[in-house]
């Protein structure tokens, strides 16, 4: 797992953004789709990565749900081959975000 600053600024201008690589599995859906497990890869306080969400519309919010936390709503960025990159609509507190990194790293409830 790898936690670190990289040099480029995420959607709001913010530069030294911290991302993490973790591997956990979570859920997310789109609308009123059933919830879809999927393994989440990369996670900053601004958005995250996942490797693979079947037949999304690329321009309506998903619902993310990591287990432990709350319902987190977040918009599609990007989408290269299978993995989408998404974006938060509310960015992570840094408690929260440090909390998620921690538990992927000792393999807690979120791995």
């Amino acid at each position: 797992m790898r936690h670190e600053t990289i040099p480029v600024t995420d959607l709001e201008g913010r530069s030294d953004i911290h991302r993490a690589d973790v591997t956990l599995l979570c859920e997310i859906r789109q609308g009123t789709r059933p919830w879809a497990l999927v393994r989440l890869e990369d996670i900053s306080q601004t958005g995250f990565r996942v490797a693979w969400f079947p037949n999304c519309a690329l321009d309506r919010p998903i619902r993310v749900r990591i287990p432990g936390l709350q319902v987190l709503s977040a918009n599609i960025r990007w989408q290269r081959g299978k993995a989408l990159g998404c974006a938060f609509s509310e960015p992570l507190h840094v408690a929260v975000f440090e909390h998620i990194v921690r538990q992927s790293v000792i393999g807690g409830p979120l791995g």
